[in-house]
């Protein structure tokens, strides 16, 4: 509706020799005010605090408006009621208000700007507009004018010095200049040379204090995406807010007609909430379909109106039901296990009462102004980020990046906040968060929380955010009881060594199945900033792969453990903090035995570090990972580049390209040694050693289990936190040994083998033969898009090229029959597809243990999938093309053979050498069954289940 090509603006105002209200324009026919300039005035009426952006200034010696006669002037206009307001059915639907509050000039009050050198001022567009000239090199093509206004403004309550959100791509930062073979030539082991930024990446604030990412990419050409990041999550609700962050992003972004202008032009449009933030993207062509229309305008657009969101009635109900269907969606077992984790893991700050899904009886009661307060307080230029990355031109992009979101002031949003107590409140919530909060120690993208960190007793530093300096008044982390609180205390603790303490949780449930362990440690980001810190980021790499690879080979065994195990260290924006975690699942039974087996192998890997050969295979395996992420240079997609891009800036680390990221992995590669590895290990692993007494660490372990509930106290199934505590102490007593390291095969097929089956069996191509009409193919020309051939001994082969992901090969194997081979060929009921997942589980064939074959695909990153369906046998191989298992770096490497030919050794291995053994086989057997079990208190999955037997007349598959 306010588009301005459809708008006529009507201005009363007082001019030099008539003081009653008077139009621009004339009765017989006002002419439209260029494009431009209703766009302007359009802003300025915002800005000066017109209802809902809507034009009408009022004139006259009183200030008040001049409806009749406006309408007089106009033909046809709608009629006003008595008292001079309009009626439901006339645009100007919006509560009038004092003419005093419209002033459109600049500066001073209305009096002051009328009279120079005691004459009434002559009115002018230009007065309106500021000087065009010099106005637009101060950053937008109103500000002169909208500072003006907004300097009369009160300000915001929640404005404060902070950091910026675009960290380390603040622009002038001297990395910047830097290259990476600049860097690497200079650098040593030691030296804090910073690392290189990515060449094409272009940052920038605009005047009001909004920043924004510009990055060039062409894949997909024609393309690009743009996010709109609001530093505001559910962290930041107050008490009666609990939800709000959620509802408010439906509101903004489902209610906006601009957004609905993206419909039909092939772009797609979301947002979603979480702790740390609220999102909005637009993925969109650069031009319309029809008319090629450029698009990044209208993505802006929409963007910009969430900024400026109007908060309708009709909308927020239609919202409302819409957040309270997601509530009733989420409340699966999965989605409390989820909630009871992270409340204990987080029970020192505000993320533990401050879930995105928020409070029902709150999100049923807001009113309109709840929203807008909200949307108000923290939709404000400097409390956003807005990224773009596509097929663009960096320098139009800031061009409208400019033109779009240069009119938005702080002071202005600040003016429409509609809740005074609330308004409040949120003051002092701010000045507690630049008081002692992570976000505003580390990174703005980060929540406004402190943890309890868990840190080897020597890292010096990270004093200052262990605790901050001032201790701070306000609740800010929600630590006294609230009437919307849950009745449960994750706060119980038990000192296991001097200075480590552990905070144990039990969550019990009749719908879990299985028992789980989720073991936390929380630690300080560590931004990747210079070659130092990159060493210790791909040490630490380097020690995972080798620990997760053991805790695989021991969920394979005989008889093992776990049935799932995962030890990792990751940086969390969304926490603002690095969480290192081990997560585990067993049978209830076996819940003492996985816990000793884990913990051993975590220990392991502290005490001793890595084997040597393990140091040269996950060495050699992220450097092939770099390589091929350089190969694919600028084919990487805009949705990967984004997430990386945002994931890199929000922790602190420098974004470098493809290119860069391979030369830096070399160099640091080429010169890491054992005992760096070693260190890395040390330092992951010391939560655990210290519980052993072989360490020093400090803080606080968070350990949850969640297991299915039993009366049986006595059972071997049944956990409690003391049972737990005594079982983590006495699995960190038990006595390791260092890891062997184990012989992997440089081939699976030795050389002469290959040569004696080629010599008894010369392989030769046939052309392919087709039932369905496809013409026949010569078993000797490649054809596009596919060659489909067949090899001498019937194996059917099509090969497709695919230059959109360089270095990598997907192949499939499929043989036909599937679960419809069990009714037809009379085997037992499920025969099939426990027989695949048995292969899944196993790996032997030839000569070589499970344990070899695994390591043998991970020194050659070949992923493998193994599945049934109702027509076939399913194997999924994803591989590298290029030479993988190298070992030594440089000149004095050794190239191992290429990923396509390991795999293509595997195949033929598990063709005719696959070894099926007992346990893989149990192992598939009790998937199966824990899949059912869980099945049956499922209630979507039963649901689905009964249908599907319904339509199938009760088939058992």
């Amino acid at each position: 509706n306010l588009q301005p090509e459809y708008c006529y603006l009507l201005l009363s105002c007082r001019c030099r020799g008539n003081k009653r209200g008077t139009m621009i324009g004339s009765s017989a026919g006002m002419e439209r005010l260029p494009t431009f300039a209703a766009a302007l005035l359009l802003l300025v009426a915002t800005t000066a605090g017109l209802a809902d952006g809507y034009l009408f200034a009022g004139g006259g010696p009183a200030g008040r408006h001049q409806h009749s006669s406006c309408r007089s002037h106009q033909p046809g206009w709608p009629a006003c009621t008595a008292r001079g307001r309009p009626t439901p059915s006339s645009p100007w639907t919006a509560t009038t208000r004092t003419a005093s509050s419209r002033r459109f000039l600049s500066k001073g009050s209305a009096d002051e700007n009328n009279k120079q050198d005691g004459k009434d001022a002559a009115f002018s567009l230009s007065s309106l507009f500021g000087k065009s000239s010099s106005s637009k090199k101060s950053g937008t093509g109103t500000s002169t004018a909208l500072r003006g206004v907004a300097s009369n403004l009160d300000p915001h309550p929640s404005v404060r010095e902070h950091v910026s959100p675009l960290n380390l791509l603040y622009p002038g930062g001297e990395s910047r200049a830097r290259d990476a073979a600049q860097v690497a030539a200079t650098a040593t082991t030691t030296t804090n040379e910073p690392l290189p930024v990515h060449p094409d990446v272009r940052s920038g604030v605009l005047s009001n204090g909004l920043s924004y990412v510009i990055l060039p990419n062409k894949s997909p050409p024609g393309r690009f995406e743009a996010h709109l990041q609001v530093f505001s999550g559910s962290s930041d609700e107050l008490e009666p807010q609990q939800g709000i962050a959620h509802l408010t992003e439906h509101v903004a972004y489902m209610g906006s007609r601009k957004r609905e202008r993206l419909f039909g032009t092939g772009s797609q449009t979301n947002a979603y909430t979480d702790f740390h933030h609220t999102v909005f993207y637009a993925a969109c062509p650069t031009a319309t379909p029809r008319g090629n229309v450029p698009m990044l305008p209208m993505a802006l657009d929409a963007l910009c109106d969430v900024m400026e969101a109007r908060v309708e009635p009709s909308r927020l109900e239609k919202e409302r039901a819409a957040v309270l269907s997601e509530m009733t969606m989420v409340n699966t077992i999965e989605y409390r296990v989820e909630c009871q984790i992270l409340s204990t893991l987080h029970r020192e700050n505000r993320l533990a009462k401050r879930f995105p899904i928020g409070k029902e009886s709150l999100i049923r009661s807001w009113k309109q102004d709840d929203v807008k307060t909200w949307h108000r307080t923290h939709y404000r230029p400097d409390n956003v980020l807005l990224y773009i990355v596509g097929d663009i031109d960096p320098a139009e992009a800031e061009s409208v990046i400019e033109d779009k979101f240069g009119h938005i002031t702080a002071e202005k949003q600040a003016s429409e906040i509609r809740l005074p107590e609330l308004k409040e409140e949120a003051s002092k919530l701010a000045d507690a968060v630049v008081g002692g909060t992570v976000k505003a120690a580390q990174s703005w993208h980060y929540p406004p929380v402190r943890h309890d960190w868990c840190i080897p007793s020597c890292s010096e530093g990270y004093r200052s955010l262990v605790k901050p300096d001032g201790e701070v008044e306000y609740d800010l982390h929600l630590q006294k009881p609230y009437s919307l609180d849950e009745k449960v205390d994750f706060l119980a603790t038990e000192e296991v060594m001097e200075g480590l303490e552990v905070r144990p949780h039990i969550f019990r449930h009749e719908l879990l199945q299985a028992f789980s362990l989720h073991l936390f440690a929380k630690r300080p980001v560590d931004p990747i900033t210079d070659l130092p810190s990159f060493r210790r980021s791909l040490a630490r790499r380097v020690a995972l792969a080798a620990l997760q690879i053991r805790l695989n080979v021991g969920g394979r065994s005989d008889d093992p453990a776990f049935t799932f195990v995962e030890f990792n260290q990751l940086d969390s924006a969304r926490e603002g903090c690095a969480v290192c975690s081990l997560d585990l699942t067993a049978e209830p039974s076996r819940w003492r035995d996985a816990i000793c087996k884990s913990l051993s192998e975590i220990r392991k890997l502290g005490l001793f570090g890595v084997t040597p050969g393990e140091m040269e295979r996950y060495a050699s395996a992220l450097m092939t990972d770099a390589e091929q992420l350089a190969a694919q240079g600028d084919r990487i997609s805009h949705g990967d580049q984004l997430a990386y891009l945002m994931e890199t800036v929000a922790n602190g680390h420098t974004f470098m390209s493809p290119e860069q990221s391979y030369e830096m992995t070399a160099n640091a590669l080429s010169t890491m040694t054992l005992e760096e590895v070693n260190q890395a290990a040390k330092e992951l692993c010391s939560h655990i050693t210290a519980i052993g007494g072989e360490a020093q660490s400090e803080g606080s372990l968070v350990a949850v289990a969640c297991c299915p509930k039993t009366d049986n106290k006595d059972g071997p199934d049944y956990c409690d936190e003391q049972s737990l505590l005594q079982c983590i102490k006495e699995a960190c007593k038990i006595e390791v040994e260092p890891e062997e390291d184990v012989v992997v095969p440089y081939s699976l097929v030795p050389e002469d083998e290959l040569m004696q089956a080629n010599e008894w069996n010369p392989p030769t191509w046939v052309g392919g033969k087709f039932t369905d009409g496809t013409p026949e193919t010569a078993p000797d020309k490649l054809t596009r898009p596919f060659t489909l051939r067949r090899l001498g001994n019937g194996i059917r082969v099509n090969v497709a090229q695919n230059p959109f992901e360089s270095q990598r090969g997907h192949l499939r194997l499929v043989a036909p029959g599937g679960r419809e081979a069990e009714k037809k060929l009379g085997f037992k009921e499920g025969s099939m597809a426990v027989g695949s997942r048995a292969m899944q589980e196993g790996g032997a064939f030839g000569p070589w243990t499970r344990e070899q074959v695994e390591l043998f695909c991970v020194d050659h990153l070949i992923m493998v999938e193994i599945n049934c369906n109702e027509e076939s046998l399913i194997m999924d191989f994803t591989f590298p093309t290029t030479n993988v298992g190298n070992v030594g770096f440089g000149e004095n490497v050794k190239l191992g053979i290429t990923g396509t030919e390991a795999v293509m050794q595997i195949v033929r291995e598990v063709l005719v050498g696959f070894h099926w053994e007992e346990d893989a086989l149990g192992r598939s057997k009790q998937s199966f069954r824990s899949a059912h079990e869980s099945l049956q208190k499922n209630l979507e999955g039963k649901t689905t289940e009964m249908i599907m037997e319904s339509m199938t007349q009760n088939d058992k598959r």
